[in-house]
């Protein structure tokens, strides 16, 4: 399958793609976001039973691109991630 090239937002909804797709898909943003001079983002996983949530703070939790992330407020369905300063890491 040919790689689909989406403009970079601040915004990044998962709905639109394949749980399997997600970790290689949140490392290149996320590098992608960096080069692109966003201070923070926002990544939209669902509100469900809270299993792509779990999935998507494991992963960056593990990313060493990632200084800090929060969650929305509840029901919201969002992480967001923070950039950490002079060291360019969200």
């Amino acid at each position: 399958m040919e790689p689909v090239i989406l403009p970079i937002e601040d915004v990044l909804d998962l709905h639109l793609f394949q749980p399997r797709d997600i970790p290689d898909l949140l490392e290149d943003y996320l590098a992608e976001c960096l080069k692109s001079g966003f201070a923070s983002v926002r990544i939209i996983h669902g509100k469900g039973k809270g299993v792509q949530k779990k999935r998507v703070q494991g992963i960056l939790k593990e990313n060493p691109m990632v200084a800090s992330f929060r969650d929305a407020p509840p029901g919201c369905g969002w992480v967001g991630c923070n950039a950490g300063g002079a060291n360019q890491r969200f």
